[in-house]
């Protein structure tokens, strides 16, 4: 049988407040070549957005709806979703990506033609076409961004015209394809990142784990970036910057002198106030700074 038409790929789907999304997001992947479950983990949705999943349940078996009572987190809810599957190839998708009919399953080719395969990514691009630079970015640190913020830029890695398939350090966590295998070999997302690096964490594991963390750089998708998050823009960025300071701590403390870490935790604290004033300064600004 092909590789193309066998149905052994499972989603994971992790909503929160995201109503404004989430039906274009499963109206696609519904079509989606090779597909045979999707999880839907919700993370205490106050709007309607479980009533929206709610109405496609009865028409597709193959979708699953889990409701939690309270927000555990992006990582903890991949995890969840991701431990009720059973199939060799796992996504983990975002609910404001909207994929194509063979999305999926150029991913899935993509990681078997590649030997030592163990994440792989997508081109991303906004509504308008823009590309995404997260889509490939090199290893944070969080000791250069502060001392130098514009060197953010140098952790995204661009994309290589000559390369069907990239090599990178890390990708966007927008869309994500493992080998299941994979995924639990390395214990999964880590649960401690609620919310932002919990992507760059993962791709830094699985590379520490002997694979390759890729991106195809000819399958295209659309994200619209940050839909879920624009309500509580502050809870945001004190996600970001915990996060950030967890990611220190697991890659960066232990050659880090002691005497170091104070003026780091304090400078990133500052970052946190900084980011919280800027869009009040910059209104048209969507960026919140690393």
């Amino acid at each position: 049988m092909s590789n193309a038409v066998v149905s052994n790929i499972a989603v994971v789907v992790v909503t929160h407040e995201s109503a404004a999304t989430i039906t274009l997001c499963l109206k696609k992947l519904r079509r989606a070549i090779g597909l045979r479950r999707i999880i839907i983990v919700d993370n205490a949705s106050s709007d309607a957005t479980c009533d929206i999943i709610e109405k496609f349940l009865p028409d597709d078996p193959r979708i699953s709806l889990v409701r939690n009572k309270e927000n555990i987190g992006f990582a903890a809810a991949c995890n969840q979703g991701a431990s009720a599957l059973s199939q060799p190839w796992l996504v983990f998708l975002n609910p404001d990506a909207y994929v194509e009919p063979d999305t999926l399953s150029r991913l899935r080719e993509s990681a078997v033609e590649h030997a030592g395969a163990g994440l792989v990514g997508v081109d991303l691009v906004n509504e308008k076409g823009a590309s995404d630079r997260a889509a490939r970015r090199f290893d944070l640190s969080l000791i250069s961004l502060l001392k130098n913020p514009a060197e953010l830029d140098l952790i995204y890695m661009g994309r290589d015209p000559d390369k069907k398939v990239q090599v990178v350090d890390a990708c966007s966590g927008a869309l994500m394809m493992m080998p299941a295998n994979v995924f639990h070999h390395v214990g999964g997302f880590d649960h401690g990142f609620r919310l932002h690096a919990e992507d760059l964490d993962l791709c830094r594991r699985v590379r520490l784990a002997g694979y390759e963390v890729l991106v195809d750089n000819s399958v295209r998708v659309v994200h619209v970036r940050g839909a879920s998050g624009l309500t509580k823009p502050a809870w945001v960025e004190w996600q970001k910057h915990r996060s950030l300071w967890r990611y220190f701590q697991k890659y960066e403390a232990a050659q880090t002198p002691d005497w170091m870490e104070p003026f780091i935790w304090t400078g990133l604290w500052l970052h946190f106030i900084w980011a919280l004033l800027r869009p009040r300064q910059k209104a048209s600004s969507t960026e919140g700074g690393f």
